[in-house]
């Protein structure tokens, strides 16, 4: 059998639509093996139990699927396992670890039943991009840290990571909001097709000014660089006083406030106390008519863990056979 640990991730980050992102310190673990019977098995604990024990609607089977039939292998029935504390649909990119995490076990499992050293890193990452369809989640949920995404026509996904600043937290606050149908369309559906040049001038100064200062570890300029005009204010009718929660967020001791990659869920950084952040963003979603419950979790430096197995904690990440 093989472990597979996978952080939750934040994208956008204000600015940086579907470039920037970071991986937070909350994760869920996937187990996978071989059972010798000519079947699928898929057992989830945590959210989205149920539901994503049907194959054909289990991203991490779908995902791990894929790298089978790259590489050739078919295996002799699977056995899944998931423990999930990512929450599912609330913009803390729950589907990006269940596809990282389907390919990287998949990738583990190959390799450890072959002897072969499967593929690499890179090349799991153009596979969760190509799935997923843009690279902002996925790609800290493969590498951590803070990532820096853009896609090239013909070299494909690129990306740079570096580590945060070691005196941030986030506080995630999650509010009761209901989408019709598939959240991600609805938030993307209420993006207008142009912009005006002064508002893409605008996000250009924040996202290059965002990168430099988390770079540099300048957090007193997260407030300015984490302003966004091209998505929050259209997705801000899609969640019920985003604006206040933004407000209070930054009144209660915020360095900076975003909507978590599609929303609903808001995500602020702290470097001290966390407490009077989150009170203030559940409050302000009360305010607003939504209940919302909070997290604030470390920013996570790893990146996908593959672990040698259940009862051992010992990292494999970027040693062969798992990586190449």
């Amino acid at each position: 059998m093989v472990r597979v640990s996978v952080p939750a991730t934040s994208a956008n980050l204000g600015p940086g639509f579907d470039t920037l992102g970071v991986a937070l310190d909350l994760r869920n673990v996937i187990e996978m093996d071989e059972p010798g019977v000519d079947d699928v098995v898929i057992e989830v604990e945590g959210a989205g139990g149920g539901a994503l024990e049907n194959p054909g609607q289990n991203m991490v089977y779908q995902a791990a699927r894929r790298v089978f039939e790259r590489l050739g292998y078919e295996p002799n029935g699977l056995l899944i396992r998931e423990r999930v504390a990512i929450p599912v649909a609330r913009g803390m990119g729950s589907s990006a670890a269940a596809i990282v995490g389907g390919l990287v076990a998949a990738n583990a499992l190959v390799a450890q039943r072959t002897g072969r050293p499967g593929l690499d890193r890179a090349e799991l990452l153009r596979m969760a991009v190509a799935i997923e369809g843009h690279p902002d989640n996925v790609t800290p949920a493969m590498v951590g840290g803070f990532t820096v995404c853009c896609m090239d026509q013909e070299r494909g996904p690129l990306h740079l990571r570096f580590d945060p600043p070691r005196s941030l937290r986030a506080v995630v606050v999650m509010p009761e909001v209901q989408f019709k149908g598939k959240k991600t369309e609805q938030s993307r559906g209420v993006l207008p097709a142009e912009v005006p040049m002064k508002d893409a001038v605008y996000n250009l100064n924040r996202t290059a000014l965002l990168v430099a200062a988390l770079a540099q570890g300048r957090t007193d300029l997260l407030a300015v660089a984490m302003q966004d005009r091209l998505h929050q204010p259209y997705r801000a009718t899609l969640v019920p006083g985003l604006r206040s929660v933004f407000e209070a967020a930054r009144a209660a001791g915020a360095l900076g406030v975003a909507l978590s990659g599609a929303g609903p869920s808001v995500i602020a950084f702290v470097a001290e106390s966390a407490e009077p952040v989150a009170l203030a963003m559940e409050a302000a979603f009360q305010w607003a008519g939504s209940e919302a419950r909070s997290l604030t979790v470390d920013l996570a430096r790893d990146g996908a863990r593959v672990l040698a197995g259940p009862g051992r904690e010992r990292e494999l990440l970027d040693r062969p056979p798992y990586w190449g």
